[in-house]
């Protein structure tokens, strides 16, 4: 069965903890993609400064160069809040059931999955790989969510590529401590953002002079 990752976020702007992530849950669980899916109006946080428009820009050029990277503009041509349901059920209606898609999950965010629109409906539509984030806290799981994952949980990744969704795993990755905020914070500060994100969107950032 064909297995496609999805990594959907702001983006503002995208880094190589992006990336890095991608790249390994892609080798990791043997992925035969990784879309990127900018998120246009997202419902847990406030508006980015920066518009939809130039964060999908940077993304694109971050990604253009790996085979196994691709990107998806369905959140930036919707109207209204981007939310993961709706996301998830339009690639079901593109491409079908005989799908496996893997929906990347930051740790951090998983605490507030149950805070999501129509969040019990998610799994069915999709896998939930859960990666622990370098700068996330420790804060317990709401019990509502510890019984989701139990009854969800699998520890053989063979489950993403047999059935469509249905299945939560937790896969450790390089931990690097980068942060959209951290490079916004250095950008604001005039200091350098290099190392941090791809030059070709610190070029980018320049050239348009984004206002960070």
């Amino acid at each position: 069965m064909r297995t496609i990752g999805l990594l959907g976020g702001t983006f503002n702007p995208i880094h190589l903890g992006h990336l890095r992530m991608a790249q390994e849950l892609a080798e990791t669980l043997n992925l035969n993609e990784v879309r990127f899916i900018p998120s246009a109006n997202p419902p847990h946080k406030p508006a980015p400064d920066i518009s939809a428009e130039h964060r999908a820009a940077m993304v694109q050029l971050a990604i253009a160069h790996n085979p196994l990277f691709t990107f998806d503009n369905r959140e930036l041509r919707r109207t209204g809040a981007s939310y993961t349901i709706d996301t998830l059920q339009s690639i079901r209606n593109e491409l079908g059931a005989d799908v496996s898609l893997v929906l990347f999950m930051g740790s951090d965010a998983f605490t507030k999955f149950h805070t999501w629109h129509r969040w019990q409906e998610i799994i069915n539509l999709c896998h939930i790989a859960l990666v622990q984030r370098p700068l996330a806290s420790k804060e317990p799981l709401p019990k509502i969510l510890d019984t989701f994952l139990h009854n969800h949980y699998s520890e053989n990744t063979q489950d993403l590529h047999e059935t469509s969704a249905g299945f939560v795993t937790m896969q450790a990755i390089t931990p690097l401590e980068i942060s959209s905020t951290a490079i916004r914070n250095a950008l604001q500060n005039k200091r350098s953002a290099r190392y941090l994100t791809p030059q070709c969107v610190l070029d980018y950032i320049e050239q348009h002079q984004l206002n960070y």
